[in-house]
């Protein structure tokens, strides 16, 4: 089969296409032949080596497809059924050897793209705002990168919650998103001091919570954002990762908590069938808008990774298998 991988680590230099081994279905595992595939930041953190993959190996972790095969022990699928997955590496590819309990179906009226493109970051959305820090009425949340594909979508998870949103931006276009993604305030942290702005939306209190991908660079103001006893929610890594924490710096800013989850841990079987049920349903019922900015033939995943690591994209990147 086609696909992407890597035998070592590095830059984007080190992405390869051509034929690699296809996988078959082991036992409960579904092979998915897949549509499409979403690109995400994990994605350059697996290929980089800040997240250590066994190699050689095909990236992507989120996709799309068509039920090819069943391993033994597999129940609830069939050959031909759409489904799509998120947090099983090998979706830059033809083919996906999928654990099954990861495997949702797509809803009619869907379409694959779309679905390939909600699983991981749609469902990331979700824990943050349904199980990390659940949102409720009145709260306040500071979501950074509010363009981007993952924000764009925590954004609107908070306000159906019932919750207000401070979102960040880089640009005046990327405000213009972020506030049509359901931002209510949106602040340049390229020409506006973070910390400033924050406390003047908030009267001087603070807000509840921070939902971020970006990390290092926007950790040490984050802190200073919060209310007594807020969260900070550290999800990414897309300028690095954070440096070591002194814990004393917590109490001294006001008892904050501080948490680093990954959505490996909030997809137990259960998990998965609500987080994504969820979001696939909120898309197909309009209640959740999905911005695929841009796709890229599976041999250009070097420039999707390329774009998304320069942060010159907003939405959601997707490679057409």
């Amino acid at each position: 089969m086609k696909a992407i991988y890597i035998e070592q680590h590095g830059g984007i230099e080190v992405l390869k296409y051509g034929d690699f081994a296809a996988p078959t279905a082991a036992p409960n595992q579904v092979l998915v032949k897949i549509a499409a595939a979403g690109v995400n930041f994990i994605d350059t953190y697996q290929r980089g080596g800040l997240y250590k993959i066994p190699l050689p190996a095909v990236l992507g972790m989120e996709g799309a497809g068509t039920v090819a095969a069943l391993g033994d022990g597999v129940s609830g699928f069939k050959i031909g059924d759409r489904v799509a997955w998120a947090m099983a590496r090998g979706s830059y590819s033809e083919y996906c050897a999928v654990p099954a309990h990861l495997l949702v179906h797509v809803p009619a009226g869907l379409d694959l793209k779309q679905a390939a493109a909600a699983m991981l970051q749609g469902m990331t959305a979700h824990y943050l705002t349904h199980s990390t820090f659940p949102i409720e009425p009145g709260h306040i949340a500071l979501v950074h990168a509010a363009a981007g594909g993952t924000g764009r979508l925590i954004s609107q998870m908070v306000k159906l919650r019932g919750g207000r949103v401070i979102g960040t931006a880089g640009s005046e276009e990327k405000a213009a998103v972020a506030k049509q993604a359901g931002a209510d305030d949106v602040i340049l942290y390229r020409t506006q001091d973070l910390v400033t702005e924050v406390k003047r939306l908030t009267d001087g209190k603070g807000v509840n919570v921070v939902y971020d991908g970006v990390g290092a660079s926007m950790f040490a103001a984050s802190l200073d954002c919060l209310r007594p006893r807020g969260m900070m929610v550290t999800f990414g890594n897309a300028s690095g990762p954070v440096p070591p924490l002194d814990l004393l710096q917590l109490s001294a800013k006001g008892s904050l908590f501080v948490t680093r989850p990954t959505l490996a841990n909030y997809t137990s079987p259960e998990e998965v069938k609500w987080r994504a049920g969820d979001v696939l349903g909120w898309i197909q019922n309009k209640k959740l808008s999905l911005m695929i900015e841009h796709e890229y033939d599976l041999k250009d995943a070097a420039t999707a990774h390329s774009d998304l690591e320069g942060r010159k994209t907003m939405g959601k990147l997707v490679l057409n298998i």
